[in-house]
């Protein structure tokens, strides 16, 4: 027997519907290349979107179509995300801050038709051109006045694009499974790889993370998506924060700037924001240095690497800022877990409320969660036994977009296997022990790069730190340790050994300890482990007597 109820396809189109009839006069605030802080409405947004799918129309873009944008997070960018899907194309995001060759790789992967460009990307779009072998058009995403000279013959204007078309669209009846965006992995082994998500994932997505133990977002939130909305649709809050009514605060090409997040937050009484942990040490830095406040700021979800205690200590204590870990994959959609507390957890003790708020959180609704051995066996939830992470769930990809086969080598069907090493405890939170390429085998034991890092990262003169393996004749493999330090901050490889021993295994403890002036990350903000494998290749380990113990594993 199946029930009586209405059979309506969940698509993006039913997002932006009852937005702009619900909450059409919530405003969306951006800064961009030609104003500083541009205002506008949902309404507003809409409006533009259905003059913007107009002229794609007439341009002939179809339903299927692939259209590429290289932007940052502002207005037109939403106004292109809603266009492109609801029109039945496919809104293809790409990372501005790839390298050239990558840019060209997957636009061409994808067979993009149209590319929209923010002017500070232009150069290195123009710089490709000649090898992008599907693109008919640029378009500039710009008014007029502000078209940047680089521009080839063949840019249209995005303002003059859209300016004479209707106001009026007739949105198409789409299936739920109608793919909808694209975003492609970081790439960082190999060549990325097209994730291809569907109107229905996309809906499920954001429903999911706007309940309480998730994002917990409402209509009373102002929302500052710092995480790019080129990186997993701003981590779905470009669909999720005008779903619930939330106004919006798009900061452009500022999102890494501390003082332009600074005065959007004061000004524009930001509530919520969620980024990488790279873009918090750099408003932290600001806002140590000039004293200034972001009072409004209520709630970060930082997710993309694992938080340093340090940041979140220094965001409650200073700021009254509560953050929450989460963690998730291009491959979710993105969000699988986020970290609250549960009932009974405020009768911990200050160092177990510290561990359990150190994991990366409970799975949301619509997630499913195993960790597996070497032979696929599923391991307890005891918070100890650690192997292999795999998911399932409806917002998670079951295969690469262009691709056949598997999602992975020796795939067990249902399941996706993250990559990650972890282990889940009695009350479901996850703990990311290590990626399963970072982590390091020492004389047969495995130690983490995450921990040691976070370890690192409480001292306060650190403000970044990487630990890599490196080659040993004896243990196989040994930790180095690659920190950051804090401005005016001096310290030794002596005195964070010393640090460490109170807070590690003495066999964890790093052989050597190097100080640079920046660890190079992704263009997702990630620390880039393969590039600092690549540096230190034939790095020579510390030769004493505390790196010769330090060396030995239990027991050996």
């Amino acid at each position: 027997m199946l029930g009586l109820m209405m059979d309506m396809p969940l698509t993006v189109t039913s997002i932006m519907g009852h937005v702009e009839r619900v909450h059409g006069g919530t405003g969306i605030v951006s800064v961009t290349h030609d104003q500083p802080r541009h205002r506008c409405t949902y309404a507003d947004a809409f409006r533009r979107a259905r003059q913007l799918a107009s002229a794609l129309a007439a341009f002939g873009i179809r339903n299927g179509d692939r259209v590429g944008t290289l932007a940052w997070n502002d207005y037109r960018h939403f106004e292109l995300y809603y266009a492109i899907s609801c029109m039945g194309a496919v809104t293809h995001t790409i990372n501005p801050r790839l390298f050239p060759e990558q840019i060209a790789w997957i636009v061409n992967d994808a067979r993009d038709r149209v590319l929209f460009v923010d002017p500070l990307v232009l150069p290195i779009v123009e710089s490709v051109r000649p090898q992008l072998q599907h693109v008919e058009t640029i378009v500039v995403l710009s008014d007029a006045a502000h078209m940047p000279a680089v521009a080839h013959a063949g840019a249209l204007c995005y303002e003059g694009f859209i300016a004479a078309q209707p106001e009026a669209f007739s949105w198409p009846d789409l299936e739920e499974q109608t793919a909808c965006t694209l975003c492609y992995t970081s790439g960082t082994t190999g060549n990325p790889r097209g994730v291809l998500y569907s109107h229905r994932s996309q809906v499920l997505h954001s429903l999911f993370s706007c309940a309480v133990d998730a994002l917990a977002l409402s209509a009373r939130d102002v929302v500052m998506p710092v995480v790019p909305m080129f990186h997993v649709n701003a981590w779905g809050l470009a669909y999720s924060a005008p779903l619930v009514g939330a106004k919006l605060v798009f900061p452009g090409p500022k999102a890494g700037d501390g003082e332009t997040l600074q005065n959007l937050m004061d000004t524009e009484q930001v509530t919520f924001s969620a980024g990488v942990p790279t873009v918090w040490l750099a408003l932290l830095a600001y806002l140590r240095r000039t004293g200034k406040r972001i009072d409004s700021l209520q709630r970060v979800v930082i997710g993309g690497a694992a938080c340093p205690w340090s940041v979140m200590e220094e965001f409650e204590r200073d700021h009254g800022v509560h953050v929450h870990h989460a963690w998730g994959m291009t491959e979710m959609s993105p969000l699988g877990t986020v970290n609250h507390p549960i009932r009974g957890t405020e009768t911990l003790a200050p160092d177990e409320q510290k561990a359990r708020r150190m994991k990366q959180g409970r799975a949301m609704f619509g997630v499913e969660m195993k960790v597996v051995d070497d032979s696929g066996a599923e391991l307890p939830w005891d918070g100890r036994s650690a192997g292999l992470l795999k998911v399932r769930g409806p917002t998670v990809c079951a295969g690469y977009f262009q691709e056949t086969g598997p999602v992975e080598a020796h795939a067990e069907p249902g399941w996706f296997a993250t990559g990650d090493v972890a282990h889940i405890d009695a009350d479901g939170y996850l703990q990311i022990t290590d990626r399963a390429k970072d982590v390091i085998k020492s004389g047969g034991e495995w130690i983490s790069s995450i921990d040691l890092e976070n370890a690192a990262m409480e001292h306060p003169a650190v403000a970044e730190a990487a630990v890599i393996a490196v080659p040993h004749p004896t243990w196989t493999e040994r930790p180095l340790l690659i920190l950051v330090l804090r401005e005016r901050c001096a310290l030794t490889r002596e005195e964070m050994l010393a640090f460490l021993r109170e807070r590690v295994a003495k066999w964890w403890l790093p052989d050597d300890v190097v100080f640079v002036t920046q660890i190079p990350h992704t263009a997702t903000g990630k620390i880039l482990k393969t590039k600092l494998r690549k540096l230190y290749t034939d790095y020579k380990l510390h030769d004493d007597e505390e790196g010769k113990v330090s060396g030995c594993p239990p027991g050996q």
